[in-house]
């Protein structure tokens, strides 16, 4: 195998697996690290804490490695993209957790992300799907109902919760297509520092009207608050930027599927909460579903950003 060849395969490897493998871990472990933190603080304070320590770290890293600054057409259209996946989001799925949505059901509505991305990514960012992508996607919001189903039978339903969690799922559908239309070439650091910048301040804006500042710092809070940050915010986050500049934005969206699987695994590890043998039946489903969607084709999905 020539150096060349090699090179590639090694590029192929970190696209199609490596990035995807990680960002899924991290992310879906992320709602493990809520349900540990959520118990002692208000959700706009837990997230105030975590988007602001975030944004100052990624700042500092920016600063260290020489990130170019963006200038302030490129700052705005990063604020509106980070504002909708990471702000309305994180926000959206907090609080409607801690209005006693559980987990599972807010994991099925977040699930119809990459297929709301699909729909929509057409007209924002000229990407068109072929049948056997589509069938793709069906298939892994098909795995994810499996892999949810027995937590949301017991699960009752609150709609003013439910109607939050829908924000966050429109949250993180339009700003991931915002983001690959107007900004995905951004700095990773320097970019991401402004995301969260931007949201720790819009949820510190929030506080007076919906909640008080609220933390107990015991053990478990801080745990799950540096998780976060480390993990999610500057983790899984930073992969997620970089999938979006990579690749089109409804094959990552495809990865969205596997975030339940990985949650349940981590609350498998952590609490010692059991995985049913439909988790590992659904996961197969969805695995079938991501290899349709990002599987190459000769009708393969058309790509022309205009920029």
């Amino acid at each position: 195998m020539s150096k060349s060849l090699g090179f590639k395969v090694s590029v192929s490897f970190v696209n199609i697996f490596a990035l995807p493998f990680f960002f899924v871990l991290l992310y879906g472990s992320g709602f493990v690290g809520a349900k540990l933190g959520l118990p002692h603080s208000t959700p706009l304070s837990f997230l105030s804490l975590r988007f602001m320590a975030a944004g100052l770290i990624l700042l500092i890293i920016a600063k260290l490695i020489g990130n170019q600054l963006p200038n302030w057409r490129e700052a705005i259209h990063i604020s509106v993209a980070g504002s909708l996946t990471v702000c309305l989001f994180s926000v959206g799925v907090f609080v409607s957790i801690d209005m006693g949505l559980s987990p599972a059901v807010s994991a099925l509505i977040v699930a119809l992300q990459p297929i709301l991305v699909a729909l929509f990514a057409r007209k924002l960012v000229n990407e068109q799907l072929n049948l056997a992508q589509w069938f793709g996607l069906l298939f892994g919001f098909l795995g994810v109902i499996v892999v949810v189903i027995d937590s949301i039978e017991t699960t009752s339903f609150s709609w003013g919760a439910i109607a939050i969690s829908v924000l966050a799922l429109f949250g993180v559908t339009f700003g991931s297509l915002y983001q690959k239309r107007y900004c995905a070439d951004m700095e990773i650091f320097f970019g991401g520092a402004i995301q969260s910048l931007v949201s720790g301040l819009i949820c510190l804006a929030l506080l007076p009207f919906f909640e008080s500042f609220k933390v107990v710092w015991t053990g478990e809070f801080i745990i799950s608050l540096v998780y976060m940050v480390v993990g999610v915010s500057l983790g899984a986050l930073s992969l997620l930027y970089i999938m979006i500049q990579r690749g089109e934005v409804s094959r990552v969206a495809s990865v969205f599927y596997l975030v339940p699987v990985s949650a349940a695994v981590s609350a498998y590890l952590l609490f010692g909460e059991t995985i049913e043998s439909t988790t590992l039946f659904g996961a197969s489903i969805i695995a079938l579903g991501i290899f349709l969607t990002n599987r190459k084709s000769q009708n393969n999905m058309v790509v022309s950003m205009n920029k």
